[in-house]
């Protein structure tokens, strides 16, 4: 009987070190996770090879030694690992993520978990502690979210880009008939000394409210381009007497070009003033003076680049100061039209914003880099030509155009605005030509089908249910023998119509009316018109 006993409680014994063995050998295969026992004050009992695998230790090296090992020297300093075992022994789990550190000194980023192990009776035996790299899929995240991020400001700068090409349109539609009708109140009243200073104020203020208007269009790309090949080098060097102007007395000037560049193709005058903006701001930044450097370079972009070029050669100009910097919310919101930080009345907050919309507009990228107490480097990417480009259509003043019109035209006019309408009419009709006023394009084409004759077809772009492009086209077919104008404030317009069509650019004064009345006109009888 006593034999049968202790055969039964040797079984026992041989399958209860059975199941601890089955137990060592799984957590010991287990190679994602760290699986180790700690005692009750935190010193390392056990270790399985996942534990060996991640944290680079073997049991021999760790065994016996405080398991605040493996943080950092600031979570140690902040007692992070005494934390961790009071909050696991007080609630019964502790959990965090933070960084760990490997034996060789590199960083990981952790998903800790710590439970206490009790006996029976409830004392404190020690601590069962799991420990996770998420190094990869945080770095995933952190990849996603800023992903997330450029995408949300790349919407956000494309909403805001909408909303200030519109307000840009409708504000450039006021000052084409505030400015029209100042003009021709100047000259009725002659030089009235109570009125005519007054008169030119209102025109002055007008013509800087088309300034604005010309940098939101800017921002929006929607401004009217004339593109040429530029040498970046040469027109640098032509503006030095420019920005040493503008620039003052305690800023000097650096400038560094390599010894042949290729030339971009850019509007040259809006080359320039994106220039003499950055130079103003680096000068801003930098109250107490220094120095500004001019550079630029040629970067080949590969297939696949951040900026999402075309592949090529970029000619890289930046002006870069040593100056108060931006932090990174300031950076982000820069090029965004209206913000500033030179405070009120010391800045439109559009120059910025400006230089974006000529550098996307130009088929490049525009790039801030600074940091607080470390100035600011802003380049302007723009892709490198071969050649000159061929012009695409014929804008410019012909020299029989510069021969005045002989004999009152019949000019239809059509515009969906009426201020703009009005003014219009009243300009060409103070020089003695006979006006039709259209206010959307089935109007005029209306009118152009009821056989009345006409001169000349002057027509707005943006009009709703039939733009002038739109207009355009169809005026070609029925009434190839036309001259036409085209008003507008935007440069996106479909290739094949706006050749051969003179642009008017708004807002305009009744100078720049009547010339490109003439030049439609003469353009119309060079090409074999009537």
């Amino acid at each position: 009987m006593a034999a049968d006993k202790q055969d039964q409680r040797s079984e026992q014994l041989s399958a209860a070190l059975t199941d601890q063995e089955r137990f060592r050998l799984l957590v010991n295969a287990v190679t994602d996770y760290a699986i180790y026992m700690l005692d009750a004050s935190g010193h390392i009992a056990s270790w399985n090879a996942g534990a060996e695998r991640f944290k680079g230790y073997t049991a021999p090296e760790v065994i016996g030694r405080h398991f605040s090992l493996f943080y950092t020297e600031e979570d140690i300093a902040r007692g992070v690992p005494a934390t961790a075992l009071q909050t696991s022994e007080r609630t019964g789990k502790f959990e965090a993520e933070g960084w760990r550190v490997r034996k060789d000194g590199t960083r990981f980023w952790a998903h800790v978990i710590i439970d206490p192990i009790r006996s029976p009776s409830g004392a404190l035996l020690g601590f069962a502690k799991v420990t996770r790299d998420l190094t990869e899929r945080r770095e995933a995240q952190q990849h996603l979210d800023a992903a997330r991020e450029a995408l949300f400001q790349a919407q956000k700068m494309e909403a805001i880009g909408q909303l200030t090409g519109g307000v840009a349109h409708d504000f450039n539609n006021l000052l084409t008939a505030v400015l029209g009708s100042l003009e021709l109140v100047q000259r009725r009243i002659g030089n009235d000394p109570r009125i005519a200073p007054l008169v030119a104020n209102a025109v002055q203020a007008a013509q800087r409210g088309t300034t604005l208007t010309q940098r939101m269009l800017a921002f929006a790309r929607r401004q009217n381009l004339n593109p040429e090949a530029v040498a970046i080098p040469d027109l640098v060097n032509d503006m030095t007497d420019l920005l040493d102007r503008s620039l003052g007395a305690n800023i000097s000037i650096v400038v560094r070009f390599p010894a042949a560049m290729g030339m971009v193709l850019v509007d040259r005058n809006q080359l320039e003033m994106a220039v003499l903006n950055l130079a103003v701001n680096a000068r801003d930044a930098m109250p107490s003076g220094g120095a500004i450097t001019i550079e630029a370079r040629e970067q080949q972009l590969a297939e696949a680049n951040a900026f999402a070029l075309a592949a090529g050669h970029c000619a890289v100009l930046s002006i870069i100061d040593h100056g108060e910097g931006m932090d990174e919310t300031t950076l982000q919101r820069a090029t965004e039209p209206f913000f500033t930080t030179k405070g009120v009345g010391k800045g439109t907050g559009l120059g910025l914003s400006m230089v974006h919309g000529l550098a996307e507009q130009s088929g490049g990228r525009f790039v801030l880099k600074s940091r607080p107490g470390e100035g600011t480097t802003a380049s302007l990417w723009l892709p490198v030509v071969t050649g000159a480009p061929s012009s695409a259509h014929r804008d410019s003043v012909t020299d029989d155009a510069a021969v005045a019109v002989s004999k009152p035209l019949a000019i239809l006019a059509v515009d969906d605005d009426a201020l703009v309408l009005m003014n219009t009419a009243a300009m060409l009709d103070d020089r003695g030509h006979r006006v039709t006023m259209a206010y959307s394009g089935k109007e005029a084409l209306k009118i152009l089908r009821s056989g009345e004759a006409f001169d000349l077809l002057i027509t707005d772009q943006g009009m709703p249910g039939m733009t002038g492009t739109e207009l355009i086209d169809t005026v070609r077919t029925e009434r190839p023998d036309l001259p036409i104008v085209l008003a507008t404030a935007y440069d996106e317009l479909p290739v094949e119509t706006a050749r051969g069509v003179p642009r008017l650019l708004k807002p305009f004064m009744q100078g720049q009316l009547l010339e490109i009345v003439k030049q439609a006109v003469a353009n119309h009888k060079a090409d074999g018109g009537s």
